[in-house]
């Protein structure tokens, strides 16, 4: 999560402004508990403890989910960040140019998908769920949401930078999640990225999120499957790749042919990873971002 210093962060200081809040992170950070149980960890009745995740849960630290319970239905709180990064204002910004295209999350030119798996228009499914065969479908150029138990994405880019200009940054973000078979807030996996077959790293999704629609997604979609993702930033850098803010590898903008006429990125959860937990990308028109995948080359 990246915030900077404005009043739009203050529920994010005030949340974290909190011994016993520091203490429901840490203990969130080890499994997902309910009220009754952090209460009980940390001698709070449940009306005060109440109170604490109500104010990390607007701050969008943590996430509560209803589920089935022995006594009934119970609130469970799971961590949903597990970084923030303060944006200081600079006292002298230099603004790069750069050259930027949004890909179409259908737009894939090479894939491999185990299921669970499918994909889907703003309208309707391609289809039908768990066939990889319709991930050839002509339809799918239009897909704006698809997913995958096992396997890979992956887009060629034109690049449009000129001799005269000199690349310092490549940043690419999507919204992105794991897949589980309907939807589990902690289904952890491992996805990694891949540019000009250079490995950037991995990241580890915490979930496939399904409790709450998501603001972009069509009313017809099933309320039971993803709904939304994660925004994360890739950037390549000097120095090497980071997302959001936080170091994956030392693989550096230098080492990635980034002269070449085409981009190559790909996204693979893979059946060797520790956590193999699949992969669902999200376009424009589904998710809480109305975006599909953006690509953007800053240079001098």
């Amino acid at each position: 999560m990246e915030i900077d210093l404005s009043k739009h962060s203050l529920p994010i200081f005030e949340a974290l402004a909190s011994k016993v809040r520091i203490n429901i992170v840490h203990l969130l950070a080890d499994k997902t508990m309910n009220i009754k149980e952090l209460a009980e960890a940390l001698g709070l009745s449940s009306a005060i403890m109440t109170m604490h995740v109500k104010k990390l849960e607007k701050a969008g630290i943590i996430r509560t989910e209803m589920i089935p319970g022995k006594g009934g239905v119970q609130k469970r709180c799971v961590l949903y960040v597990d970084k923030i990064e303060i944006l200081f204002p600079s006292i002298t910004k230099k603004v790069m140019d750069y050259h930027e295209m949004e890909v179409s999350v259908g737009h894939f030119t090479d894939y491999q998908a185990e299921p669970t798996c499918g994909l889907a228009t703003q309208e309707a499914i391609i289809g039908e769920f768990d066939d990889p065969r319709y991930f050839l479908s002509p339809e799918r150029i239009n897909a704006k949401i698809l997913w995958l138990g096992k396997g890979y994405l992956e887009y060629r880019i034109p690049n449009f930078l000129n001799a005269n200009q000199e690349p310092k940054t490549l940043e690419i973000s999507l919204e992105i999640s794991s897949e589980a078979p309907f939807t589990n807030s902690n289904w952890p996996s491992d996805i990694s990225f891949y540019l000009n077959n250079h490995h950037l790293g991995v990241w580890t999704s915490p979930g496939d999120f399904g409790d709450s629609r998501g603001k972009f997604t069509p009313a017809w979609w099933p309320g039971v499957i993803n709904q939304y993702g994660l925004l994360k930033h890739i950037r390549i850098t000097e120095n090497g790749t980071y997302i959001d803010g936080r170091k994956l590898s030392d693989t550096s903008i230098d080492q990635i042919g980034i002269r070449e006429s085409l981009f190559s990125f790909r996204i693979a959860a893979e059946g060797e990873s520790e956590n193999v937990g699949g992969l669902t990308i999200f376009g424009s028109g589904f998710g809480n971002y109305n975006q599909d995948i953006v690509f953007r080359l800053y240079y001098e």
